[in-house]
């Protein structure tokens, strides 16, 4: 039995830093504030019925990553969203990011098989809602298959996946960290402290979680703690921002530092030339 748990831990270990090493995507995350974004998984309709009024109460936006196969059906996080609630998603200025079509899971489901259903999940969307579209993707379950990673990079702004952890200094746009409240659930000053090393760092944190209900599911947290989060954000100064978007500040923060440094070492370059005479 112990070397049946070695194997296991040793397996999970695999799956869960594999992908982490290859095609990789480089961010320099460098901002003068730090950002956080929410996200939700699945899309259950509660993300959108009390999420979101938490989320407006502060003048924030989150991304909702839906798996479109899933619409008006039930799951362990409770019933998940309908046609109109993505329209009201993105009416109220939110975002909407892929989950594949099937709900696949990241690991156990062959990379051709898991690209084929993110295509689905693309087209379903266009044919639902003409004209929108899923500028990121939220891996399933679990991390991603390094050649999963490698094929779904060139559908995508990003690529979120779990590693509760945050985003700073050089990030991987095809395997970004984020941290799932649940497993926090009821321990707001871990979340707190983790909320104060992205400012410190200036870092982008993106929290992720699913259902936010009275009675959520082992998926969920609940609207008191979602609200205390929510708050704590704010007040550390940071933006919030959903991850589409996040993800352009970033750049545009990055593209402005690059041109300053370029101006600068041509300053300096100008001023060692000897004038002409």
């Amino acid at each position: 039995m112990f070397l049946s748990h070695s194997w296991k831990r040793a397996g999970n270990y695999y799956k869960r830093n594999s992908a982490k090493l290859v095609f990789r995507r480089p961010l320099d995350v460098r901002t003068p504030d730090p950002i956080i974004s929410f996200t939700f998984d699945d899309f259950p309709r509660t993300a959108l019925l009390t999420a979101v009024r938490i989320l407006q109460e502060y003048g924030a936006a989150g991304t909702y990553y839906v798996a479109l196969g899933l619409l008006g059906g039930d799951s362990p996080s409770g019933p998940i969203c309908v046609k109109d609630d993505l329209i009201d998603l993105l009416q109220q200025g939110h975002e909407l990011g892929c989950h594949t079509f099937a709900h696949c899971h990241s690991w156990n489901t062959p990379s051709d098989k898991f690209e084929a259903s993110v295509l689905k999940n693309k087209s379903a969307l266009e044919e639902l809602i003409p004209g929108a579209e899923f500028r990121s993707i939220s891996y399933p379950i679990s991390e991603p298959r390094p050649l999963t990673k490698r094929n779904i990079a060139q559908h995508f702004s990003c690529c979120r996946a779990g590693g509760q952890t945050f985003n700073t200094g050089t990030a991987d746009l095809n395997q970004l960290s984020s941290f799932f409240l649940e497993q926090s659930r009821g321990r707001i000053q871990t979340v707190k402290d983790l909320i104060d090393r992205n400012r410190d760092e200036r870092g982008w944190l993106i929290f992720a979680t699913h259902d936010v209900e009275a009675n959520p599911s082992p998926y969920g947290c609940t609207p008191e703690f979602f609200k205390q989060v929510v708050q704590y954000a704010v007040e550390s100064g940071a933006r919030i921002l959903p991850v589409a978007r996040a993800l352009d500040t970033i750049r545009g923060v990055s593209a402005d530092v690059i041109r300053q440094t370029h101006r600068q070492a041509e300053t300096s370059e100008n001023r060692r030339l000897p004038a002409s005479s």
